[in-house]
């Protein structure tokens, strides 16, 4: 930067202290504008990361590894590895090595009715491993009543909806008939083990949970046929690249049957919509503050520059060119918007930190919310980003620059006669 240039920066920084509480009324709403950007996407972030952790730590896992044709007709047929099945254990060994793969399960999908008496439920059943499951996803851990299912055991999970219809509990028996892999029909007696409540309607009403031994007994597929591998995974949002190392990975091996990692963004396409619809809202958020704010910040330029009319009459009377003139209106938007983002930046930390780790809960005001198959606790937890705090202060600059264009260009345009006529 050049001696000239640097003449009129500090001129530039001079103006803006000639009127000291316009300049600070002004900075700050710019800084109070920069903390609402920052913190409602803050915010925003947090419902979306709770929602996704819901949805998907609840029942899915983050990562499923599939047959290739088994979704999305999910077809009771189209196991890992065919009929000629798999190694179970090897292909969960080499997920959960796999480096951002917290822990995996197998699992058995089967579709079916529910008896007890003279009630009966068309139900999903879905054979797991106790143990490993527990480290996936959430189902088994929080049950209503009872307890979750012993792997080896003949016991079934129901969900709460599933149990009222039934009008069964803990240790009471139901009948299962289910369609079997050998085109017969599979039917036998389970205890109820346990009853879980998870606030979703449709998943307490029809979803039946058994170790995953006893369903391939019931519909009589050996246990090295399985219908999926889920996983939960470091960071959700990275999901899609880890899908593909795993996929690499696996495909390293020499696999003799094919096998597809499938990430929840597929599985979980509504959870997807609202991830891409935030990335929306947090832009529209940006937008619409400063946007506001340009004019608030113009006008208190433009009133600046109808003050000094006359001493710029005298510098362009003294030779100055009128982009010298401008520039100089132009610096002290700059200015202002450094000081402004500076003090938002301030502002914004300790308000982050605060709804980061110690969130108002509202869930006595709300209860829990459910959207998108998942249970949002009305918490109001700010996720740390670096998009949106850059977003923002790019946003608080260029409305900084914008807001000085204009009373620049009146700058320009003022006639030293006239300016200095009266004098």
């Amino acid at each position: 930067m050049t001696d000239d240039r640097w003449i009129w920066l500090r001129l530039a920084w001079r103006n803006l202290w000639r009127n000291r509480k316009r300049t600070l009324i002004t900075a700050s709403a710019l800084s109070v504008g920069y903390l609402a950007s920052v913190t409602m996407i803050g915010l925003w972030e947090g419902m979306l990361a709770e929602m996704i952790e819901s949805g998907t730590n609840l029942v899915t896992g983050q990562l499923q590894i599939h047959s290739p044709d088994y979704y999305p007709e999910r077809s009771m047929y189209a196991t890992l590895g065919g009929r000629d099945g798999i190694d179970v254990d090897e292909l969960v060994r080499l997920t959960q090595e796999t480096p951002g793969v917290v822990a995996a399960s197998p699992r058995v999908y089967g579709g079916g009715l529910v008896s007890s008496g003279s009630e009966t439920v068309a139900g999903m059943l879905v054979g797991v491993d106790p143990e490993r499951e527990a480290d996936v996803t959430q189902l088994l851990s929080f049950p209503a009543e009872g307890r979750a299912p012993r792997a080896g055991e003949r016991e079934i999970f129901i969900g709460q909806g599933m149990a009222e219809l039934l009008e069964v509990g803990p240790g009471d028996e139901v009948v299962l008939v289910a369609p079997a892999a050998d085109g017969s029909l599979g039917n036998d007696l389970y205890e109820v083990s346990g009853v879980f409540s998870t606030g979703l309607v449709a998943l307490d009403g029809s979803f039946g949970i058994l170790p995953i031994g006893s369903l391939q007994e019931l519909m009589y597929m050996p246990e090295n046929r399985i219908h999926e591998i889920a996983a939960s995974i470091e960071d959700p949002f990275a999901v899609a690249a880890l899908g593909d190392s795993l996929g690499a990975t696996l495909d390293a091996q020499g696999l003799d049957y094919p096998v597809l990692p499938r990430p929840w963004t597929v599985f979980r396409a509504e959870l997807a919509a609202y991830a891409d619809l935030a990335g929306a809202v947090n832009g529209l958020v940006v937008g619409i503050i400063f946007i506001m704010a340009v004019f608030g910040v113009a006008n208190t330029m433009l009133l600046g520059t109808f003050e000094r009319r006359r001493e710029f009459a005298v510098v362009r009377a003294l030779g100055t060119p009128p982009a010298k003139v401008a520039v100089t209106v132009v610096y002290e938007g700059l200015i202002m918007g450094v000081l402004a983002l500076a003090a938002g930046v301030a502002l914004s930390v300790p308000v982050l930190f605060w709804l980061h780790n110690y969130p108002p809960d509202l869930s006595n005001l709300f209860g829990e919310i459910s959207a998108a198959g998942g249970v949002i606790r009305p918490v109001l937890r700010a996720e740390y980003s670096v998009g949106g705090p850059l977003a923002s202060g790019i946003g608080l600059l260029v409305t900084s620059i914008l807001s000085a264009l204009y009373p620049a260009y009146k700058a320009v345009k003022i006639l030293p006669a006239d300016a200095l006529a009266n004098l």
